[in-house]
């Protein structure tokens, strides 16, 4: 059944409400760090996020571009997130992509409508809003719109918004170039791990097979940001996931211990490593737990992009040369799909657990 328009977040958000609904209110434990995110943004003390400078990464001195890639594995290993800036992908891009998702947003819910999702009858693209999919029935602050978006074949235009006009041309010019600067991060990440350099790319399904799905997150002001996600913690099940947004910090990671959050860096575009890179890597490569928090002065869009491998296709299991007997496999062999069943199952047992504590 198709969400109907008055739970849509952004209606709700907007109909002058001082109190958020019971279940958008999460649970004590989730709520742990959740302060100002403005704050903490302006806080100049605490962790940073390693940024990447892509740039070296093709220098023609090989030291410099070593360099680099001991960066990039150092974030890979310790962070598993970071910022690409010299990503290759220009400013401009960047900001038609965002004023196209952001005009979406802006247009009546009627409008928006026309391109919802039906979660329940498997149709998982379009416009939605996340649903309870957890055992406690809690929702996030977020409203969404979800689509593959390369390979150019196996996008289903007749769900891509129509307004604005150059929603479809921009936002294909942006999924082709992320999936070359995706081969490109593969590459260097094979490199760092020891391997050829096009192994990676070839274990989650290559040019054919990897998948790019965007998902536009548009999390509206909340009026209780203190009792609310956008969304709750999780670690992305992708090869990688690539993050633009509108330079409102809201990205908290799980780090050592403690949660922090992301200060924003200018033309940068954020990179998980997600599961799917972890398991193949034999854990060398972190895929970090990490959700997004709300606030009351500014809404706030993300537009991530998760690099898939194929559901059946492809087993994944640690590779040979990053197991050993000091280093044993320490993930089981499984499909793309059997991991995310696997991880859907863990967390219904988990919720399961809580609620009859």
């Amino acid at each position: 059944m198709v969400t109907s328009v008055e739970t849509r977040v952004q209606s709700l958000a907007s109909s002058g409400i001082q109190s958020i609904p019971k279940q958008y209110i999460r649970s004590q434990d989730e709520l742990t760090n959740v302060g100002d995110v403005f704050e903490e943004e302006r806080n100049e003390e605490g962790t940073l996020v390693p940024t990447i400078d892509l740039k070296e990464i093709d220098s023609d001195d090989k030291e410099v571009r070593e360099r680099c890639r001991l960066e990039l594995k150092k974030a890979a290993m310790e962070w598993g997130v970071m910022h690409l800036v010299n990503h290759g992908i220009s400013d401009e891009l960047m900001d038609r992509v965002r004023e196209v998702g952001q005009r979406f947003f802006e247009l009546p819910v009627e409008e928006k409508e026309k391109h919802a999702n039906d979660q329940g009858s498997g149709m998982i693209q379009g416009y939605g809003s996340k649903l309870a999919n957890n055992d406690s029935g809690l929702l996030e602050w977020e409203d969404y719109f979800f689509h593959l978006v390369f390979p150019e074949e196996k996008r289903d235009l007749s769900i891509w918004p129509k307004t604005p006009s150059d929603y479809t041309e921009v936002t294909s010019e942006y999924a082709r170039q992320l999936r070359g600067l995706a081969s490109k991060i593969l590459s260097a990440l094979s490199l760092c791990l020891g391997l050829e350099e096009g192994r990676l790319e070839k274990e989650v399904g290559g040019l054919e097979e990897l998948i790019l799905q965007m998902k536009i997150n548009y999390y509206p002001k909340c009026p209780q940001p203190e009792l609310a996600l956008g969304v709750e913690a999780h670690t992305d099940v992708s090869a990688l996931t690539f993050i633009l947004h509108n330079m409102v910090p809201g990205l908290q990671l799980f780090y050592q211990g403690k949660w922090v959050t992301a200060k924003c860096v200018p033309n940068s575009i954020i990179m998980h490593i997600g599961d799917t890179i972890e398991i193949l890597s034999n854990g060398k490569f972190k895929s970090i737990l990490h959700r997004g928090l709300v606030n009351k002065e500014k809404v706030r869009i993300s537009w991530a992009v998760f690099c898939e491998p194929p559901k059946d296709k492809i087993i994944l299991k640690p590779l040979p040369e990053t197991v050993s007997e000091t280093e044993p496999p320490l993930f089981p062999p499984r499909t793309f799909g059997q991991h995310i069943e696997h991880k859907l199952f863990k967390k219904t047992q988990d919720a399961l657990t809580e609620t009859n504590v």
